[in-house]
């Protein structure tokens, strides 16, 4: 057992002394020792449950002959941190996450783990954590919250919560209206009820095989959520047993599995940065241009929120991800062959799935759009690619060309939107919140929002190098790289300068010539950092760009 290291012998006596002073016995020592990475906390309400989810999973790996020991990991709520300095610290606690569940679990020598993650930057970290460390390693989340219910009856979401702040400002609503959605738009513990990060992140974790059925759509106040995290306590031993490895069920394969059931759900741009990143912590390689292939060829079968008007737990009693799969078998989209935590390839685990509600889940034959969820752009303003969730975006707005408005912050932007100072037809360009430039690449939720809930939706594109939450809708196009802080063609736009946008043909162009540009380059100055001490700092220098996952060297 990988924890021999710390057991086994008269050289072992300290450390072992050391496992008695926790209350261990001899018996409980001499089994495998799991550790229970747990991320509750008491201010994300994703994580507000995960003491009992921690608790359930201890419980399914006593039952199976292994001792656990809970350790924990930090997560931060994207719509609490959201519109303030706190969204630069969003992106990079997924990097603090793996590094320091790595530090923990190596240090301690485990034998295999649970990942016990929910909200958005949570997940990938432990992905990211456990294809570094390679112990046994399986995943359960806290889960999704329910839907919220509005005093009309109306069902309801985050980001329509949103979208509602927009509204007000625009005079469509008053402060009742907003206190209604304020209210009861996030009703229960689990993670934001629609197909955002947090979401779709955990519905890949069962696609690529690290979680069991059910692990991305169970509804946090369920038991059987319950039941789920006890099971996973259980299998994480038959992994041990087997000595069944996360770099052997995160292969190139799985993420290639992983990347068709993205654009089949319509999950969000979110991915774009976390599938590069945690594929290389396992040695495989993403090329963002592989999006677009596999877009071209997976038909887009769910509209959850913001897409559409159905919620987490639609899916869920729909089948869940496994049936979203089953249909993308029947155009052999999936490799089967895939080892899965289960202990069983994937063909085995799908067997007698079955799509139970057509309407959430599209068949294959009638899809939403023949090709998948997300876009990757290309053109002079954006030379190694930027991002679009193509699902979410008006039909009128797939093809715009109109006059950019620049800001060099979101602060900037929020203002002139909620200012009324943006125009049909226009081009919204939020530059300098990048990775290096942001620093911590923000997420634009309230921006695009705003322009949703101000009536400007179907008319106004936003383009950024920073990112957007799950929950953003509209022609709103992010990870603009290279990034401004970097020299990108975007800390070249011009207030007025035409921006050409055409979705289905995958480009994005500054209508500005090659001579322009290059006078323009030989004047460009890189504005001062916005964060001169701390974390943030240290971040800006080792961060890569978004179209390479974000990830740090």
């Amino acid at each position: 057992m990988q924890s021999d290291f710390i057991k086994q012998g008269v050289e072992r006596a300290p450390n072992r002394s050391l496992l008695y002073a926790l209350g261990l016995t001899k018996e409980e020592i001499s089994r495998p020792i799991i550790g229970v990475v747990s991320s509750y906390n008491e201010i994300v309400p994703g994580h507000m449950n995960i003491d009992k989810i921690a608790d359930a999973v201890k419980a399914g790996v006593r039952a199976a002959g292994g001792t656990p020991v809970e350790f924990p990991a930090i997560a931060v709520c994207d719509g609490i941190a959201m519109g303030h300095i706190g969204m630069k610290y969003s992106l990079v606690t997924r990097d603090l996450i793996a590094d320091s569940t790595e530090a923990m679990a190596i240090a301690h020598q485990f034998d295999g783990l649970v990942m016990i993650p929910n909200c958005d930057k949570n997940v990938p970290g432990l992905l990211m954590a456990a294809a570094r460390v390679n112990v046994p390693t399986i995943f359960v989340s806290g889960g999704p919250m329910l839907a919220g219910h509005l005093k009309d009856g109306r069902r309801t979401c985050l980001s329509h919560m949103f979208e509602a702040v927009g509204a007000y400002h625009a005079g469509t609503m008053d402060e009742m209206d907003v206190q209604d959605y304020e209210e009861n738009a996030c009703p229960s513990c689990g993670s934001c009820s629609g197909m955002y990060t947090a979401n779709s992140m955990n519905c890949l974790t069962e696609a690529i095989g690290m979680a069991l059925p059910g692990n991305g759509t169970i509804p946090a106040p369920l038991s059987a959520r319950i039941r789920l995290a006890k099971k996973t306590g259980m299998q994480v031993m038959e992994l041990v047993k087997r000595n069944l490895r996360p770099r052997d069920i995160m292969t190139a394969a799985a993420f290639h599995n992983a990347e068709t059931v993205d654009m089949a759900l319509g999950c969000s741009t979110n991915t774009m940065l976390h599938l590069p990143a945690i594929a290389h912590e396992a040695g495989v390689a993403i090329d963002l241009d592989a999006a677009n292939e596999i877009s071209a060829h997976t038909p887009n079968l769910c509209h959850l929120a913001p897409a559409g008007d159905t919620f987490m737990e639609d899916l869920d009693r729909a089948g869940g991800v496994y049936a979203v799969m089953k249909e993308l078998t029947k155009k052999n989209l999936l490799d089967l062959s895939v080892m899965t935590c289960t202990g069983k390839i994937m063909a085995e685990n799908l067997e007698e799935v079955q799509n139970l509600d057509p309407e959430i889940i599209r068949p294959i034959q009638r899809p939403y759009s023949e090709n998948g969820g997300i876009a990757v752009l290309k053109g002079n303003l954006a030379e190694d690619g930027c991002v679009v969730k193509q699902s979410a975006v008006a039909h009128e707005m797939m093809t715009h060309e109109g006059p950019a408005r620049v800001f060099d912050s979101e602060d900037e932007a929020i203002a002139a939107i909620y200012g009324k100072q943006i125009n049909p037809g226009d081009v919204v360009v939020i530059r300098y919140e990048g990775p290096k430039g942001g620093p911590g690449m923000r997420e634009m939720l309230n921006p695009t929002s705003a322009i949703v809930g101000m009536g400007l939706g179907s008319s106004v594109a936003l383009i950024t190098d920073g990112r957007f939450s799950g929950a953003t809708r509209g022609a709103a196009i992010g990870h603009v790289s290279p990034e401004a802080a970097a020299g990108g063609t975007i800390a070249l736009v011009e207030e007025g300068d035409q921006i050409s946008i055409d979705i289905p043909n995958c480009s994005i162009e500054l209508k500005v010539s090659e001579a322009e540009l290059a006078k323009r380059r030989m004047t460009w100055v890189c504005p001062e950092p916005k964060v001169k001490t701390g974390y943030l700092v240290r971040y800006a220098k080792l961060v890569s760009s978004a179209d390479k996952g974000a990830i740090l060297q």
